[in-house]
């Protein structure tokens, strides 16, 4: 999660606080990042309306309380909250890793993906964006490599995604040994290559915009 100053009220203008509640998370960010606190969206340590706008990125399934969360998010912004979220029923139906190959992890995901509507109601009201994910994209969110099938064999880049990491190695085996046969075999690329000629796909990440 990140809060921004962009009025110069209280910081500097342009100022950034990554808020983190995981030591280990807070030690691999890189030199130079923004500064960050130790703390849990449910207990934001900022006075009220602190920032311009407040940002919460694929976090909020992980939260112990929602609601309490959304009202901590709406106490310190001033001017916006944005959320960055998925729709589990799109996820499931389009992305091919967790429709094809792991179940169990969307099974998993199911017990904790927040419904869209009751996250906008909790929001006040809120406009919704979809967010294609591009083929080259950086950060190793769970479709990230949706493009990059073998990625997912790595156990580096599924450390990284909460939604394999959490599930378990051995629910996952028989379906990242099933992946890497129809790697090894050209499959894969048979079955999905109407993927490899698109720049972005759309498989249900959703960017939640609520003005205060």
């Amino acid at each position: 999660m990140a809060v921004y100053d962009t009025l110069g009220a209280y910081e500097p203008p342009r100022t950034v606080l990554a808020v983190e509640p995981s030591h280990v998370m807070l030690a691999q960010r890189p030199p130079r990042s923004a500064p960050a606190v130790r703390a849990v969206a449910e207990r934001l340590p900022l006075c009220d309306d602190a920032a311009d706008a407040v940002m919460a990125l694929l976090t909020i399934h992980h939260w112990t309380d929602l609601a309490a969360g959304i009202a901590e998010l709406r106490r310190v912004a001033r001017r916006r909250v944005v959320v960055l979220t998925w729709d589990q029923q799109i996820f499931r139906e389009r992305f091919w890793l967790v429709r094809d190959y792991l179940p169990r992890a969307a099974a998993f995901d199911d017990t904790r993906a927040v419904p869209i509507g009751r996250l906008v109601a909790l929001l006040g009201g809120a406009r919704q964006e979809t967010v294609p994910v591009p083929h080259d994209c950086t950060d190793g969110f769970g479709a990230a490599y949706w493009r990059r099938p073998r990625a997912y064999l790595d156990p580096r880049v599924r450390a990284g995604i909460s939604m394999l990491a959490q599930t378990g190695e051995d629910a996952l085996a028989p379906g990242l040994a099933a992946l890497a046969d129809d790697l090894a075999t050209g499959r894969w690329h048979e079955r999905h290559a109407e993927l490899l000629v698109l720049d972005a796909i759309d498989v249900g990440y959703r960017l939640l915009v609520a003005d205060i």
